[in-house]
C-alpha cells in the first residue's frame, strides 16, 4: 500500500505540473492571438509578418527580459519622474548614467543576444508597464515611449497587441527599418511590458 505522504507528494506534483501546463497554454494563447493580429495588419508586408511570427513571437517570454521588466514595474516610479527623466535624456549632450545602464543591464544583454541570433534586427528596446525604457541595444532618442503607438498599441493597457510602424530609411543603419512592437509575456500569460524591434527590410 502506498504511504499517505507519498500519495500527497504525488498529488502535489501533479498539481504543480498542471499549473505549469495551464500557464504555458495561456502564454501560447496570447501568441496565437498576436499571430492573427499580425496577419491582419495592413502596414506590414508578407516578409515582415512571416519574420515576426517565426522569430519574434517566441522571444516575447524571454526570462531575462520579463524578469527585468517586472523588477522595474515593481518600483512604481511616478510618471512625472519618468517624464522628467525623458526630458533630460532627450536634452543630453553626453552619455547619462541612466543611458549607460540601459545599454548594459541584463535586459540589454538579453536584447543583444536576440539581435545577434537575428541579424535583421538593427534596434531593439524593451519598455515597462508605463512605457519607460528598460533595456536596449542602441541608444534611443527618448526614454519614455508611453505616449507613442509603439507602446500604447503593443502594451494595450495590459491586454497586449501589435503595432507596426511605417518603413523608413535609417541613415545610421544604412537600411530601411520597420518597427514591429509587441507585448512582453510572463509565463502565466500576463502582459508585463512591451518591446520594439527595428527590422532591416533588406535583410529579410
Amino acid at each position: 500500500m502506498r504511504h499517505p505522504l507519498s500519495t500527497r507528494l504525488a498529488s502535489l506534483l501533479l498539481l504543480v505540473l498542471a499549473a505549469g501546463q495551464a500557464m504555458a497554454a495561456s502564454a501560447d494563447a496570447v501568441r496565437t492571438r498576436l499571430a492573427a493580429e499580425l496577419d491582419a495588419n495592413p502596414v506590414a508586408d508578407a516578409r515582415v509578418k512571416a519574420f515576426a511570427k517565426e522569430h519574434l513571437l517566441p522571444v516575447l517570454g524571454d526570462e531575462a527580459l520579463v524578469r527585468e521588466v517586472k523588477a522595474q514595474n515593481a518600483r512604481k516610479t511616478p510618471l512625472a519622474e519618468i517624464q522628467a527623466q525623458d526630458k533630460a535624456w532627450i536634452a543630453a549632450e553626453s552619455e547619462l548614467p541612466i543611458q549607460k545602464e540601459k545599454l548594459s543591464n541584463p535586459a540589454a544583454e538579453a536584447i543583444r543576444a536576440i539581435a545577434k541570433r537575428l541579424p535583421a534586427l538593427r534596434e531593439v528596446f524593451a519598455m515597462d508597464d508605463q512605457g519607460a525604457n528598460v533595456g536596449q541595444n542602441n541608444l534611443t532618442s527618448d526614454y519614455w515611449q508611453g505616449d507613442e503607438d509603439k507602446w500604447t498599441k503593443s502594451f494595450a493597457a495590459g491586454a497586449g497587441g501589435v503595432d507596426v510602424g511605417k518603413a523608413k530609411f535609417d541613415k545610421s543603419a544604412n537600411a530601411t527599418l520597420q518597427q514591429v512592437s509587441l507585448p512582453l509575456i510572463d509565463a502565466d500569460g500576463a502582459i508585463v511590458g512591451a518591446i520594439t524591434f527595428g527590422i532591416a527590410l533588406e535583410a529579410l
